[in-house]
C-alpha cells in the first residue's frame, strides 16, 4: 500500500508524524452486516463500540434508515445475533446492544498493533473506518491488509506533526460538542443556539468558533498543514 498524498519531505521527522487515514474494506459475504446492509440499500449501520467476548463480540450498534425498525428486525432475527436489546428508537434511527457470534466485522483491526476507532460505518456490504497511527504502524497495517487478501480502498490520508496544535482548546471543545450533538447530521439534530447553550456561550460566539475550527480542520485535511 502506498500513500502518495503524503509528501515525502514532510515525513522527515518520523518520530513526531501522526497519520490519520480512512479505509473502506469489503466485508466477507457471510458476515451479518454484509447481508443486512445489502438487503436494505438505504440503510447505514454504525458500529458505535464493540468488545471481544469469547468467540464472538458484544456490540453497540445504530441503524439509520427510512425504515429503521425493519432493518433492526432483520438484525435481531439474523442467526449470528443473540441477546438483542433495543435501547432507543424513533422514525429515523434505532440503537441496540447485542451479541454477535463472530468477530469478522472488525477482527482484523483487533489483531493490529493499535485499537480500532469507532464508529465504523457499514453500507452496501462495505465498512469504512478511521485509523490514527505513526508512519511505521500505518505501513505495517497497510502491509497486513495487502497480505490478507481483503479488498480495500484508501479513501483519505492526512498527516500532522502535532495533533493537539491544530485547534485551540475552545475550538476543539466546540467542534467535539457539535459533532456529538448531531450539528453536522442531515437534517441537523441541534442548532447554534442549542450548541451555544451547551457550551455556555452565545449563538454568535458558537458560530464563529465553529466556523474557525471547521476551516482549520478542512485546511488540514485538504492541504496537510495549517
Amino acid at each position: 500500500m502506498t500513500y502518495d498524498a503524503v509528501p515525502t519531505a514532510t515525513l522527515a521527522s518520523e518520530a513526531t508524524v501522526v497519520i490519520r487515514a480512512r479505509f473502506r474494506i469489503e466485508l466477507p459475504e457471510d458476515v451479518w452486516a454484509n447481508e443486512v446492509s445489502r438487503s436494505f440499500p438505504d440503510a447505514t449501520l454504525r458500529l458505535l463500540t464493540g468488545v471481544p467476548m469469547g468467540d464472538g463480540a458484544l456490540e453497540l450498534g445504530e441503524v439509520r434508515s427510512e425504515s429503521p425498525a425493519a432493518v433492526s428486525d432483520a438484525i435481531r432475527s439474523h442467526s449470528d445475533i443473540h441477546g438483542f436489546d433495543q435501547l432507543y428508537g424513533d422514525d429515523r434511527r434505532v440503537i441496540s446492544q447485542y451479541e454477535a457470534t463472530e468477530q469478522s466485522l472488525y477482527e482484523f483491526l483487533w489483531g493490529s498493533s493499535f485499537p480500532p476507532e469507532f464508529p465504523m460505518i457499514v453500507e452496501h456490504g462495505e465498512m469504512e473506518f478511521d485509523v490514527t497511527a505513526t508512519r511505521d504502524q500505518f505501513e505495517d497495517f497497510g502491509s497486513a491488509l495487502d497480505e490478507s487478501g481483503i479488498g480495500y480502498e484508501l479513501l483519505s490520508v492526512v498527516h500532522t506533526d502535532d495533533r493537539r496544535g491544530l485547534l485551540t482548546e475552545r475550538q476543539r471543545e466546540c467542534l467535539t460538542e457539535a459533532h456529538q450533538r448531531g450539528y453536522f447530521e442531515v437534517p441537523r439534530e441541534c442548532n447554534l443556539t442549542e450548541l451555544g447553550a451547551a457550551l455556555g456561550i452565545d449563538k454568535s460566539t458558537a458560530s464563529e468558533t465553529l466556523r474557525r475550527a471547521t476551516d482549520r480542520v478542512v485546511a488540514q485535511f485538504l492541504l496537510g498543514h495549517d
